[in-house]
């Protein structure tokens, strides 16, 4: 399971990517994920504060185009 975040830069607002964080192994615990994504997104901002989260999701292994 991964969280993807779609985030902007704070100094260049046009300038967007999606990030993939590793949430669990489990591919279909999507409710747990969607429960806990923000302690996580959270945690990530902490140490990216040049980007500005505009959304998040969570999708299974396999659901992604270029899955990590």
């Amino acid at each position: 399971m991964f969280i993807v975040l779609s985030v902007c830069l704070m100094s260049s607002p046009q300038t967007c990517r999606e990030e993939h964080l590793r949430w669990s192994l489990e591919a279909s615990n999507s409710v747990a994920c969607l429960l806990n994504a923000q302690e996580v997104i959270a945690k990530w901002h902490e140490s990216h504060t040049e980007w500005v989260i505009q959304r998040w999701r969570c999708a299974p292994k396999g659901a992604l185009l270029t899955d990590i």
